[in-house]
């Protein structure tokens, strides 16, 4: 098995996006409302959370599906999956909120 073929499913590529959409959501604070941390959580906030969690039980279920199966290429889709949720959660982090 190889990485092509992992990337095509569901569980590989389904936390990337997730990641994503939180980065988008995070830059799009950022630009209509600036760097400044809200009196409280808004909307966003909470978008945000749910975003980040429901990647870990596609992440789990990802590792224990293919992990056994094709070692080499699960490791690097997960190693993808966990730098693209470490992507969406940095500006958070290193602003603050």
């Amino acid at each position: 098995m190889h990485l092509g073929f992992l990337l095509k499913r569901p569980s590989a590529w389904m936390p990337v996006a997730l990641s994503l959409a939180a980065l988008a959501l995070v830059l799009g604070v950022l630009i209509t409302r600036g760097s400044s941390p809200a009196a409280d959580e808004g909307a966003e906030a909470h978008l945000w959370q749910l975003l980040m969690a429901a990647q870990l039980p596609v992440i789990a279920f990802f590792a224990f599906r293919w992990g056994p199966r094709a070692p080499r290429p699960a490791i690097a889709v997960l190693a993808l999956q966990v730098l693209s949720a470490l992507a969406a959660a940095a500006p958070v982090v290193w602003l603050n909120w």
